[in-house]
């Protein structure tokens, strides 16, 4: 398979923000505060190279939270 499309990430990101809502409310607060990217207009850049970044960002936050505040069971 190739690149994803701008509308397949935006349904990765999607899903990944709703996971951080559901299973780990306490990162709901992280999302928001995230950067974006803007193009030359100063609105939100959505080319899949952006938006492949900020979704691989809301993994690390979620990767980085389990490694330092889940026990292991």
């Amino acid at each position: 398979m190739g690149s994803k499309t701008d509308i397949e990430w935006t349904q990765d990101i999607i899903r990944i923000i709703a996971k951080i809502r559901d299973e780990y409310p306490e990162l709901s607060k992280y999302v928001e505060d995230m950067p974006v990217s803007l193009n030359q207009n100063n609105a939100p850049d959505k080319s899949p190279n952006n938006m492949q970044e900020y979704y691989e960002s809301l993994e690390m936050l979620i990767k980085n939270y389990q490694e330092t505040h889940i026990s292991a069971v």
